[in-house]
């Protein structure tokens, strides 16, 4: 179950959207708000997955709440809501998980929804066992089983990340912080802020300009970065 939260200082808009969550059996609204500031106090006691959250209301604008959001709940999932497109930039800036325009497009919200919903349960079916022997992905409104062994590497892509196996690729919402926690012990070594690499694919560690080193996946012309302060590790693996 999805817990969210509306913040929003225009009753008929929350009410609106309040439609449309409830028709969502796996989505479960657990309060409202038309103060940011009220806002923050409830979550200070309670665990929320996503925020519906105006922009333009009294005492904080809603990009400014955003922020703090994120900086302090960052696995929250905010979803801005307005009349405006000027503030796209800057609800991208703070990684904002969608941006839904007024007046609301029915179709719109009710994917946006399930999105919500298949996020969650990709997590869910990933990392409900701890000895983990496939991986599960939601994508294009199925759901991808995948053996561990076959997972090449996965690379981060902005707000998504690509899983590539057996020269396919696959693109899953959960991030790659959380990909490494759930793969920790399975023979993948993040080398890269932005790769995971399994170690059995491996073909070659190459030295590279300026004392960087890259490496090479079998089947991938894609070369692959070491961060400096993972080399020293990554010899260790190998060499002992």
């Amino acid at each position: 179950m999805i817990s969210c939260i509306i913040v929003e200082d225009e009753l008929p808009a929350r009410e609106e959207l309040k439609y449309f969550i409830d028709e969502e059996k796996e989505i479960k609204l657990i309060a409202e708000f038309d103060n940011p500031l009220d806002t923050l106090t409830f979550l200070e006691k309670n665990a929320v997955d996503a925020i519906f959250l105006d922009i333009n209301m009294p005492d904080m604008n809603g990009i400014s709440l955003g922020k703090i959001i994120t900086k302090m709940y960052p696995d929250t999932k905010i979803i801005f809501i307005t009349a405006y497109k000027d503030y796209a930039v800057d609800a991208f800036e703070i990684k904002a998980y969608d941006y839904l325009l007024k007046p609301y497009s029915e179709s719109r919200i009710r994917n946006l929804l399930k999105s919500l919903v298949n996020i969650k349960n990709e997590t869910v079916n990933t990392v409900k066992n701890t000895n983990l022997r496939k991986i599960t992905i939601n994508m294009d409104e199925k759901l991808y089983v995948i053996s561990l062994n076959d997972v090449d590497y996965i690379e981060a892509d902005e707000k998504e990340t690509l899983i590539f196996s057996n020269q396919k690729k696959y693109i899953s919402k959960i991030k790659i912080s959380k990909w490494e926690e759930m793969l920790k012990g399975n023979n993948f070594y993040r080398c890269h802020r932005s790769f995971i690499i399994n170690l059995d694919k491996i073909i070659e560690i190459e030295q590279w300009f300026n004392s960087s080193w890259i490496i090479k996946i079998k089947n991938y012309p894609t070369a692959i970065p070491v961060s400096r302060n993972n080399i020293k590790e990554l010899k260790e693996l190998f060499l002992g």
